[in-house]
């Protein structure tokens, strides 16, 4: 079995582009956090973080697991 190449150059992109999500995600919550009520500020900032952490431990996976061929 070998590494998949379109798969790790997909994964080599994303790992590019990830932060300029972050950036441009965190910067909207930031301008958008104080005009909305304390239910949805929890619940995008929930979001947000969990997002962020299961994106970050898929690209890492991924891309892990694809060069050791698991």
């Amino acid at each position: 079995v070998l590494a998949s190449l379109p798969l790790q150059m997909m994964l080599y992109f994303n790992v590019y582009y990830f932060p300029v999500w972050c950036l441009a995600e965190g910067m909207m919550l930031q301008l958008k956090y104080h005009l909305l009520p304390w239910h949805y500020q929890f619940l995008l900032v929930t979001a947000f973080l969990i997002l962020s952490l299961a994106e970050g431990s898929r690209l890492y996976l991924g891309y892990v697991g694809n060069l050791q061929e698991k």
